[in-house]
């Protein structure tokens, strides 16, 4: 059975859990330059890479992979959101973009498969890809709005290292979070397509936006409607919203998507708005109800926690969800079908 056959057939039985927040459980290590430098030789600083952890303190991530399955998770994500040439540029590490998502696949791999043989639970890995600080639909240049950074294929070639370390490094799905830019988002598709087809075999998809204002439209303008129908020719095996707002804020553009979108509603919001200081200060208990509400209205297959959760905070969700019945993915319209549209065969 194929990793996405396996995650439908178990979000079939009820409603799973994906992680929390890395960059808050990294921040509580209080980790110095020297955790984050290790001996690699670089010539940048690199406290706040926190990708680089799997190579020089691989101790805390394993810890915290282990902390969200104790908790519930049935997903983890890898530590490698900014694991890109741009990203990593910022700290003169791009020769490390290979290495870096080798090791945070293959860390999150061993934890998955330790849980998984203790209990016979399937747990699985999402590799994760940030959206980079580039955008490739807006100019970062007031003065010349047709200007851009870089274009489409330098953007697809920079995911496609990163999906080829982290499908090498054993990880379940590809992981497209945190899209603010669509145009981004079908550079980075377009990159696992293309391994796909060389490796002549399904790497499942994850699509996860995120909202920059209480519209709910995302920066590059799309609304959660149209940027469903803008990416769901990739047959993402989920699609939903991560970080933006807290969940109180969510709530329409929840409701609307699992309304429309043929696939696994995943959503993980943020523990609730960032105070004066940048802090979360939503409690577990909070985020957990407010979450419920969406469970029970049979709204999401998938839940978690975004900027300022924790393990607490989907060891809540679990209470909050237990029994509760997942939400049956909507059937394709007789029109869907005839025009060859339909993105995925539903098959528990």
């Amino acid at each position: 059975m194929s990793a996405r056959e396996r995650l439908i057939a178990e979000a079939s039985k009820r409603i799973l859990l994906t992680d929390g927040a890395w960059g808050t459980q990294i921040q509580n290590f209080k980790l110095a330059e020297a955790d984050y430098a290790g001996d690699l030789g670089l010539t940048h600083d690199q406290k706040g890479n926190n990708d680089i952890l799997a190579l020089t303190r691989p101790d805390v991530v394993e810890s915290i992979a282990r902390a969200y399955f104790d908790a519930g998770s049935d997903i983890i994500s890898t530590n490698t959101f900014s694991s890109t040439r741009i990203s990593q540029a910022d700290y003169g590490a791009e020769h490390l973009v290979r290495d870096l998502n080798l090791a945070n696949a293959q860390l999150n791999r061993k934890v998955a498969d330790d849980y998984a043989a203790k209990d016979g639970r399937p747990r699985f890995v999402a590799g994760a890809i940030g959206p980079t600080n580039k955008t490739l639909s807006l100019s970062p240049d007031v003065n010349d709005p047709g200007y851009r950074e870089i274009d489409f294929d330098y953007l697809k070639d920079v995911y496609r290292d990163q999906v080829d370390a982290l499908v090498e490094g054993g990880v379940d799905f590809i992981l497209i979070e945190t899209v603010f830019d669509t145009l981004n988002a079908k550079a980075a598709i377009m990159s696992v397509l293309e391994a796909q087809a060389d490796l002549g075999r399904d790497i499942p998809i994850m699509i996860s936006m995120t909202l920059t204002d209480l519209s709910g439209r995302n920066l590059s303008g799309h609304t959660v409607e149209a940027f469903w129908y803008a990416v769901k020719h990739a047959r993402p095996v989920t699609i939903g919203l991560n970080c933006s707002f807290g969940a109180e804020q969510l709530r329409p553009h929840v409701k609307l998507l699992s309304g429309i979108a043929e696939t696994l509603i995943m959503v993980y919001p943020n523990a609730g708005l960032p105070n004066e200081l940048g802090e979360y200060d939503e409690l577990p208990a909070e985020t957990a109800a407010l979450v419920g509400e969406w469970a029970a209205a049979g709204q999401v297959n998938i839940l978690g926690g975004c900027c300022g959760s924790s393990p607490a905070h989907i060891a809540a969700m679990a209470k909050a969800i237990d029994g509760l019945a997942p939400r049956v993915i909507p059937v394709p319209d007789v029109k869907t079908r005839l025009a060859g549209l339909e993105p995925m065969t539903i098959a528990a």
